[in-house]
């Protein structure tokens, strides 16, 4: 009885269904969908500029090197030497570019590497020291001073005091120092002389301030 039920077993026919359940998923979280560059035309061609600058720039034709004039000359390193008794290493005027006798003058110092006080200051940050600034104005004082519009000489001129002086950025090698001292009160009977200054970098103002000078008799 066995054999005939395992046999029958056999000779049944197998169904299967005719279609297959189908299983669905449900994301718990919406699916990202991301812009295609054909369905938006401006994201098909992107154009980077490192600055804003750069994209605005105009364009010239004149190479940099032939675009800037140099700044004039109207008293010399060695017409310089002849009014100031400074030398190496504190003498920290290169050139006078504008001149009115008894009233200003303008002059600049070429700030390089090469300078003696930048390996102290300092070895990883190479910055000119701000009393060296203080100097270098000074000095072009004393080339108003010691002119013979002025009656002063190389042998009686004395940097006295300073006053509100402040240092708005710092002057790095490589930078020209652009220097205005103007003379604002003179007691030739005291012989004492009050002037400002002003010092720039690229049309900005690094140092400031109101400087005395006292020339001896």
């Amino acid at each position: 009885m066995a054999a005939s039920a395992f046999s029958n077993a056999l000779l049944s026919p197998v169904t299967f269904p005719s279609k297959p359940k189908s299983i669905s998923f449900q994301p718990r979280f919406p699916l990202l969908k991301f812009p295609s560059t054909r369905s938006h035309p401006s994201l098909s061609k992107t154009t980077t500029f490192c600055s804003s600058d750069a994209a605005d720039a105009p364009k010239h034709d004149t190479p940099i090197e032939l675009r800037y004039p140099a700044f004039p000359t109207v008293i010399d390193i060695n017409q310089i030497r002849d009014i100031l008794p400074h030398r190496f290493p504190f003498l920290l005027v290169d050139r006078v570019i504008e001149y009115t006798p008894g009233v200003s003058a303008v002059a600049i110092k070429n700030v390089t590497i090469n300078d003696n006080f930048f390996p102290g200051h300092f070895p990883e940050r190479p910055i000119m020291p701000g009393v060296l600034m203080v100097e270098a104005m000074a000095q072009v004082g004393g080339l108003v001073m010691l002119q013979p519009e002025v009656g002063g000489s190389r042998e009686n001129f004395f940097f006295a005091g300073i006053d509100k002086v402040r240092f708005r950025k710092p002057v790095i090698a490589g930078d020209t120092l652009v220097m205005r001292m103007t003379l604002t009160k003179l007691q030739k009977r005291f012989g004492i002389a009050k002037m400002e200054g002003k010092a720039y970098v690229g049309g900005e103002v690094v140092c400031e301030g109101e400087f005395l000078m006292m020339m001896g008799s």
